[in-house]
Formats: C-alpha cells, sequence, structure tokens
C-alpha cells in the first residue's frame, strides 16, 4: 500500500489525477481539509473543502497542512456512480499518510466517504470552483460569440446488425442525435489537411433535430426517440472563433453524469445546473467574472452545463466523453478550425512516418 510521510506543520502540493477509465471519484483524507489550488492546469481560487470528486481524466492540485495530531490517516477513493442501476466497482482503492513518529503499528483513521450515488456533494464541489483571475495563464472570458451550441448527450440504442448473433438492440451513445463514428480509411486530421472528400462531413447540428423535454424520463417511452442515426459529423470554425457550448444530459435510458472532454482546447465553464437549460433563467447565472476553467466537464447527471472557449489552435480536436466506453458506442463529434493568419497559426503536415489507418 501507497505510504507518504509527513511532517508536522509542513504544507504539501498533492497533484490528484484520476486515471481510472470508467468512474468519477470521491477521495477523501481522514481528519484533513484540503485546498483546492488549480484544475486541470488551471489556477483556482483557494477552495476549502474535505472532499475532492474528480472524473477520469481530470486533475485537481491541492494543498495538504499536516495539522493533526501525530499519527496515520487513510486517504481513500471511491466511486461516485450517478447512473442508477448501473452496475460499478463499489470498492475503495486506500494509502496512508503517515506523519513522523508515529508507531508503525498504528492503526490508520478511516475517512468517512460520501455515498456512491451522492450528487449533491459531487455538484457542489464542481460548481463551487472559481478561476483565480490575474494569476498565471488566467484568460477573460470572450464576450461575443460566434457559434452557440446546445448540445444534448447521453445514451440510446442501435439496431442489431443484420446476419449478426446479437440479440435485440445494443447500446448506443450520441450528441444532438447522431452517434459518432470513427473513421477507418484516414483520420479526420488528414482529411481535412488534405482536403479529401468522404472522410466525414460538417453538418453537426448545432442544436438538437428533434425538440423535447430533455431530462423527463418519460421520453422513453417514445421508442424511435431511443436510436440515433450514426455518422462521421464534425463543426468547422473559423480561426479565433468563439463556441458557446450548452450542454444537456438526457433521460434517455437514465440520466447520468458524463464528463465531457474537449482536446486541443481549455474552455470557462459559466453555469451548471440540473434539469432543462431555460435560456430565460438560466443565462443570468453565467459567470464571466472568474468562472473555473478547464478541458474536461462533469456535466451534471439530469441537468446542464454552459461552456465557452476560442477556438485558436488549428487542427480537427475531438469532443467526447471521458467514460471510457461511452467513446466507442458514439458519444463524441469533433470540431475542424480553419488556419490562423501566420505561419504559427498554420497546421502543419503530418510527418512522414506518421502510422497509416
Amino acid at each position: 500500500m501507497y505510504k507518504l510521510k509527513l511532517l508536522q506543520g509542513r504544507t504539501y502540493l498533492l497533484r490528484i489525477i484520476n486515471a481510472a477509465l470508467n468512474h468519477e471519484l470521491f477521495f477523501k483524507i481522514a481528519n484533513h481539509k484540503l485546498t483546492v489550488v488549480s484544475i486541470d492546469a488551471r489556477y483556482t481560487e483557494p477552495y476549502v473543502t474535505n472532499v475532492v470528486v474528480s472524473a477520469p481524466g481530470q486533475t485537481v492540485d491541492v494543498l495538504l497542512t499536516a495539522d493533526q495530531p501525530v499519527g496515520s490517516y487513510y486517504m481513500a477513493a471511491t466511486a461516485y456512480a450517478s447512473a442508477d442501476g448501473v452496475l460499478f466497482d463499489n470498492t475503495t482503492t486506500r494509502g496512508v499518510l503517515a506523519y513522523d513518529g508515529a508507531p508503525s503499528s498504528t492503526t490508520p483513521l478511516m475517512p468517512v466517504l460520501p455515498d456512491f450515488n451522492d450528487t449533491p456533494t459531487a455538484h457542489k464541489f464542481y460548481s463551487n470552483l472559481t478561476g483565480l483571475v490575474g494569476g498565471p495563464h488566467w484568460e477573460p472570458v470572450p464576450l461575443k460569440v460566434d457559434h452557440e451550441m446546445l448540445v444534448t448527450i447521453g445514451l440510446g440504442l442501435e439496431p442489431c446488425p443484420a446476419n449478426t448473433s446479437c440479440k435485440g438492440p445494443k447500446l448506443s451513445a450520441s450528441m444532438n442525435n447522431v452517434s459518432f463514428v470513427r473513421p477507418t480509411s484516414l483520420s479526420m486530421l488528414q482529411a481535412f489537411f488534405f482536403n479529401v472528400n468522404g472522410v466525414y462531413t460538417t453538418d453537426f447540428p448545432a442544436k438538437p433535430t428533434i425538440e423535447f423535454d430533455y431530462t423527463n424520463a418519460s421520453i422513453n417511452n417514445n421508442i424511435p426517440m431511443l436510436f440515433a442515426p450514426k455518422g462521421t459529423k464534425l463543426t468547422k470554425l473559423k480561426f479565433n472563433s468563439t463556441v458557446e457550448i450548452i450542454f444537456q444530459n438526457t433521460a434517455i435510458l437514465g440520466v447520468e453524469n458524463h464528463p465531457m472532454h474537449l482536446h486541443g482546447f481549455d474552455f470557462h465553464v459559466l453555469a451548471q445546473g440540473f434539469g432543462n437549460y431555460n435560456p430565460a433563467t438560466d443565462r443570468k447565472k453565467h459567470n464571466f467574472i472568474n468562472p473555473q476553467m478547464r478541458n474536461t466537464i462533469a456535466v451534471p447527471a439530469g441537468g446542464w452545463a454552459v461552456t465557452r472557449f476560442t477556438a485558436n489552435n488549428p487542427g480537427v480536436w475531438v469532443l467526447h466523453c471521458h467514460l471510457d466506453m461511452h467513446l466507442p458506442l458514439g458519444l463524441a463529434t469533433a470540431f475542424a478550425v480553419e488556419n490562423g493568419p501566420t505561419p504559427e497559426t498554420t497546421l502543419p503536415p503530418p510527418p512522414v512516418d506518421l502510422p497509416q489507418c
């Protein structure tokens, strides 16, 4: 078991990385508070908490002060599983904080961890983080928006392929009623650079093709709504354009917290909430002063999150759920960002030894 030695009275920086594939995690240290100072390599206003929540791929930097009596204390993590009725690895991983001078025979104290489905605790942590205005690498929120997107995210079904042994529909996933299919003949980036047609299309819908009561479970009675067509649909962006994405979880097959990860960019998280996003009331909740910045947002189960980024990095960048099993199901799309005006903002050609598909 991992053991970390501490000197009483000193403060330590812990860099916590969720390296799990399919689990968000609660993390606690017995009898100790933690001060969050960074998320996804972006500085935050110091936030004191006794529990850290992280999704796969997210990072959280915390300050830990060894201010407790000399002894041994477990640090422990367990799953946050928001999907009702879905099996998960309901175990606890542990390490030990051992103060210098603590007898080796001391039994470490164990923290009281949240219940696996404690969404209020998860939401409190995720939504109370704010950015460090004026700190290193701080970027103000872009106020002019060029592309407004409302993107539904969730699971669904797909028909069993003909001439196969499976029985009944298979599990699928989609964004705005499009279930993403990865190309097999040529990468999207190569197709973008060489202007090759037929690998992808640039008609990903900017809003749901069918509007419905997104978080109402009765949608599952409408069987056709459970099936999303397959496709490799992207969004094409001008260099330096600003994109606002409102992620909206749906109740198709059940609500679930989906950590949405964007390659190539960090984004501001302007607001988060539950239910269906309502522009008339929820826009008033947007934080334009000191929103958190990160590259993965855990969209609340049965809720929504508003993000905004500037497309200043040319290339093809995937946006997908960071629960590993949801990516091959189709919970993804991508952005094709055009070149900028300078050599530094122009996509270089692929290397000559690039492995082929």
